[in-house]
């Protein structure tokens, strides 16, 4: 069978559950995990064939997605920022609204020079590793509760090669950091339960909840933790970067202007949705 006419197959039996766009997207890239073959390459041959073996790769591939494990999970791999990064069902598949809350930490902090960095909440380590990457001298530690999303992130920091420090604890457990730093940053859980029926089910059924949901009745409980741990340990011109549940904006301000932050920023993702914040005090 020539790989067209196996894409055709594969697009055919994916196409009304995601739509042609997204299954065409699935299968180019799966095509350049495989084969290292791009949509041109295969316009320009279009009479390469398919092996045997290679098929049965495609099938598992094409079965896991009708269901509906994310592509990101199948492949075990992701990009963020220009990096690659290994993923799993152990950490959260970053999203592009991540990297505008990355692009913004460095538009500010580009020309600091060397810099103290603390991630909390690092799942996949995208943030503090784009970060280390891009800031020359910057020394970054990163937090998390899950040894699972650790072990992924010293992965993906020696991939990258970058040097952060990593460290298992508990945030909500932790009062004092014994350092201080000029930038903490946080993608923690912000998702309320009451917002289940917003998520698809590949991410319902495939992300780890832990670093997802919150409780409907103290959405806030991550932010006012870590809000409170970088008034004790903020540099003099510290900044604090979260970014935050795009329906409680104005919650999230309020608690950290209550919290002593007397300058705030509020911005909005590429969605126009509300969600990243800048605190200073």
């Amino acid at each position: 069978m020539t790989i067209r006419e196996y894409r055709n197959q594969f697009i055919a039996q994916l196409e009304v559950q995601y739509g042609r766009e997204e299954a065409e997207s699935f299968f180019y890239l799966t095509l350049e995990d495989f084969r290292n073959l791009k949509r041109a390459d295969l316009a320009l041959n279009p009479d390469l064939l398919f092996p045997a073996d290679e098929l049965a790769q495609w099938d598992f591939v094409l079965a896991q997605l009708k269901k509906e494990t994310p592509i990101q999970y199948i492949l075990g791999k992701t990009e963020f920022f220009g990096l690659a990064f290994e993923v799993n069902e152990n950490v959260l598949i970053p999203r592009p609204e991540t990297e505008e809350l990355v692009a913004w930490i460095l538009s500010d902090n580009g020309k600091s020079g060397e810099l103290t960095i603390l991630d909390i909440g690092t799942g996949s380590g995208c943030i503090a590793i784009a970060l280390a990457k891009n800031l020359a001298g910057a020394e970054v530690s990163a937090i998390d509760v899950s040894q699972g999303a650790l072990s992924t992130a010293e992965k993906n920091a020696v991939r990258n090669e970058v040097v952060i420090d990593f460290i298992h604890k508990n945030i909500l457990e932790i009062d004092e950091l014994n350092q201080t730093f000029d930038i903490i940053v946080s993608n923690p859980p912000y998702v309320r339960e009451l917002e289940k029926r917003e998520i698809r089910e590949n991410v319902l059924a495939h992300e780890p909840h832990l670093a997802l949901f919150v409780s409907d009745d103290d959405a806030l409980l991550f932010y006012r933790k870590i809000a409170d741990l970088a008034k004790k340990n903020l540099s003099q011109t510290g900044r604090l970067y979260f970014e935050i549940n795009q329906y409680l904006a104005k919650e999230t301000m309020d608690m950290l202007e209550q919290k002593g932050f007397s300058f705030l920023e509020l911005r909005k993702d590429i969605f126009g949705n509300d969600r990243m914040v800048l605190a200073r005090l």
